[in-house]
Order: structure tokens, then C-alpha cells, then sequence
């Protein structure tokens, strides 16, 4: 009797051990299914928060930063474009005295007035001018250059310190050093034309001439950053590619298109859109050379929505925050067109 109940016993240990190995060989161990605790996203977030806790406790503050410099101001702009706020409704206080805000929303009414009038269209129109201008002339010089400082010349790192001097100064002082340069009656630019028997030319104080101007002076501060970026991509490609080509018989108009431009393709995939978008929105040119004049004539977007905040009487909130909006939308178009034109091209972005 007693060794029929041991045998009982036994076979019922072994059966429970059978049954645990095929539960850990199922591959589906307890807690980890699909409706186990780390099995959802919930569970993968709480495992990545516990594994890498370091990082992101060094990353939430700057995230915490970020959303409340750029995402507050970014949430009011879309909420002031709503409404009709200017100077005269918006809560301030005049002494002791506290006046509530009156300004009412008004839907889409700003952005219907903004691109049915001819104000913004005609500004849009000069910003894309300028804007292709500058990044392509910038563009142009700047692989010149960068081609230029890539071979082995007489006094190499003296030139390259030099054509990056205009990006170390700090932009407005020479953006203050080329008003000096165009003045009319006293400026050096002038003066040499003078020296030559040539008329002053009127280089802030004619319309077509200031155009011409602040393009210049834009492009002379660009070209540095575009010369270093394309700079680094030419040294990135390897030598052997030319010596092989060279020995294959090809020219020196081939070896470039053939090989120094597929190699500079990532490259300059990269800084013509960061130079596109820091030209559409450079404010410090156009506001300290000529202020937008003469009349409206270099009076780009980013301007003329400053323009409406602090320079109008009454100031218009309203309308500056809808040009603000606008303006993030073409560069948001137009960064998302650009990469499906990569993509198309095999490139990733």
C-alpha cells in the first residue's frame, strides 16, 4: 500500500514537471503575452524608461525648455491668428488702472484677408526672389570656392581663415559695416566710383539698387558656411575615384559632374535646405540695411510681420501672428516637397 501510494506520488511530481517544461518551451512566458504587463506599449515604454532612466533624466529638461520657449509662443501665435487682437484690445493696464482684454475670435478671417490682398502676395513674391537668389549665387560661389581651397595651393589655410572671417563677426556688425560701405555721399563703395569719374550710385535709396544690395550683403555673409559644409563633403570622397577616372581618360568638366557632384549629393542636399530656410526668414539683413524701404521695396515676410507688431499704429497682433503662421506653413511645404523630390531620387533625408 505504501509503495503504490509513493509510486502516486511520484508520477503525479513528474507529470507537474512535464507540464512546467512545455510551458517554458511554449516561448510565451508568464507576464509577457500579448496581454501581459510587458507585452503592450505600455509595458515596452515602462522597460525602455527603466533600462535608459539616465538619459532621460538628462533629456526631460531640455524637452521641458524647448516646449515651453518655442511650443507656448508657437500656441498663442495660431491662437492670436484666430482673433481680431491689436494695441487697442488686448489686456494691459494704464497706471493703477487693469483693462481686460476685448479682442474677439474670428475664425479664418485674417488668413482670407492675407492671401486675397495684394500686400502679401506682392511680399511673398520679392522673398522667393531673394530666396533663390541668395541660396543659388551662395551656392555657386561657395563649391567655387570650396574646389579652389581642396587642391593643394600656396598659402591654402591663409585663404581658407579668410573667406571665414565674414561668418565669425557677428552679423549685425557687418551688416552695420556694409550701410557704412553703400552711403551715398560718404560711403567707400561711392567714393571709389567717384575716383573712376562715375556717378554716386543711390545703393539704399533706389528701389532696384537696394534689392541688389541686400542680396550681396547676404550673400557675403553665406557664402563661408557654404564654402566649410562643401568643403568637408569634397575631402570625404576618396582619391583613388579621381586617379582611377583620370586614367580612363576623362576630363576635368566629367570628373566633376561624374563624381564630385554625386559625392557632394548628401551634402548639399542638407545645406541647401537649412540655407533656404535661414534665408526666407533673415530678418537681421533686410531690417538693418534698409528697413524694408525704400518704400516696401526689400520688405520681405518675416519683416512685414514684424512691421504689423511695432512699427503700425495701431499695433496688429492679429495679422502679424497670421503672416507668422503663414510663413511656417511654406517652409513646412516646402521642406516636405523637397524630401519627396530626395526620395524620388534615391535619396534618404
Amino acid at each position: 500500500m505504501a509503495v503504490h501510494t509513493t509510486g502516486q506520488s511520484v508520477a503525479r511530481a513528474a507529470g507537474d514537471e512535464l507540464a512546467r517544461g512545455r510551458g517554458r518551451g511554449s516561448g510565451t512566458p508568464h507576464g509577457t503575452g500579448p496581454g501581459g504587463p510587458a507585452g503592450g506599449p505600455g509595458g515596452r515604454f515602462r522597460r525602455a524608461l527603466a533600462t535608459h532612466w539616465y538619459a532621460w533624466t538628462m533629456v526631460t529638461p531640455v524637452v521641458v525648455v524647448i516646449g515651453v520657449i518655442i511650443g507656448y509662443p508657437l500656441v498663442r501665435g495660431v491662437y492670436l491668428s484666430l482673433t481680431d487682437a491689436n494695441e487697442r484690445n488686448v489686456e494691459r493696464s494704464i497706471g493703477v488702472n487693469h483693462l481686460p482684454a476685448t479682442y474677439e475670435f474670428v475664425g479664418l478671417d485674417n488668413y482670407t484677408a492675407a492671401l486675397t490682398g495684394d500686400q502679401f502676395l506682392s511680399t511673398l513674391g520679392w522673398t522667393l526672389v531673394w530666396t533663390v537668389s541668395c541660396v543659388g549665387l551662395t551656392f555657386g560661389l561657395g563649391l567655387a570656392l570650396a574646389n579652389i581651397l581642396n587642391r593643394r595651393i600656396a598659402g591654402r589655410s591663409l585663404y581658407r581663415m579668410l573667406l571665414i572671417l565674414p561668418w565669425a563677426v557677428p552679423g549685425f556688425v557687418s551688416v552695420f559695416a556694409w550701410r557704412f560701405l553703400y552711403n551715398e555721399d560718404r560711403g567707400f563703395l561711392n567714393k571709389l566710383l567717384a575716383g573712376g569719374g562715375i556717378d554716386a550710385v543711390p545703393w539704399l535709396n533706389d528701389p532696384t539698387w537696394a534689392k541688389f544690395s541686400v542680396i550681396a550683403v547676404n550673400i557675403w555673409l553665406g557664402v563661408p558656411f557654404m564654402m566649410v559644409a562643401l568643403l568637408g563633403g569634397l575631402q570625404s570622397i576618396p582619391g583613388e575615384m579621381y586617379e582611377a577616372a583620370e586614367m580612363d581618360g576623362a576630363n576635368p568638366w566629367q570628373r566633376f559632374v561624374h563624381i564630385t557632384m554625386p559625392g557632394l549629393r548628401s551634402v548639399s542636399t542638407t545645406v541647401i535646405l537649412l540655407s533656404t530656410i535661414w534665408t526666407f526668414n533673415m530678418f537681421p539683413v533686410i531690417f538693418l540695411l534698409t528697413r524694408g524701404g525704400p518704400g516696401d521695396a526689400t520688405q520681405i515676410l518675416v519683416t512685414q510681420a514684424y512691421k504689423f507688431s511695432f512699427e503700425i499704429s495701431p499695433r496688429d497682433f492679429a495679422q502679424s501672428s497670421t503672416w507668422g503662421v503663414l510663413i511656417l506653413v511654406l517652409l513646412m511645404l516646402f521642406a516636405a516637397v523637397y524630401r519627396r523630390v530626395l526620395r524620388k531620387q534615391g535619396d534618404t533625408w
